[in-house]
């Protein structure tokens, strides 16, 4: 359908929780569409649906070649120590700091047709399911900086030319 501009911190909708898929509609296969679309560009693991302006439990991911979507996501478990792990999000351009992740994530969700979809990995993968459902959930990885990383990332946030 089309690729969507990402919403910028700041705005609203990025602090939100998402409300919950109820009816796969024609609506939520356009979002669909959108965050395939959108997730594709270089350089992009996961899109969440807030990030283009949709409050809804919806995101898409691209890594290592694969490329999907989960309706309803829920990070079902983590295992492993949180170990500080590079990151940083297209909704807060330039920034790049270690952020506190478990190494291996499994997400439950459902697909357009209602089936089950599982999502499990470590690495990139367990990254990408963790920051995506952190921001179905209202969150930014800044929130998972330690609290000096933090000062530091929102003074960049402030000085940037985006904000």
């Amino acid at each position: 359908m089309a690729v969507r501009e990402i919403r910028i911190f700041g705005d609203p909708v990025l602090r939100t929780t998402c409300a919950p898929i109820e009816n796969i509609d024609d609506g939520v296969r356009a979002l669909v569409d959108d965050l395939i679309d959108t997730v594709k560009l270089p350089g992009r693991a996961g899109v969440a649906a807030p990030q283009i302006g949709v409050a809804l439990r919806a995101f898409s991911y691209n890594i290592d070649g694969s490329i999907g979507y989960v309706l309803n996501p829920v990070l079902a478990e983590v295992r492993g120590e949180a170990e500080l792990t590079g990151e940083g999000c297209l909704s807060v351009p330039g920034l790049w700091h270690d952020a506190r992740r478990h190494p291996w994530a499994r997400v439950e969700g459902i697909d357009l047709d209602g089936r089950a979809v599982v999502l499990e990995g470590s690495g990139l993968l367990a990254q990408a399911l963790q920051h995506e459902t952190d921001h179905l959930d209202g969150n930014l990885f800044l929130t998972r900086l330690d609290p000096e990383t933090r000062k530091t990332a929102m003074r960049e946030v402030r000085e940037s030319s985006w904000f």
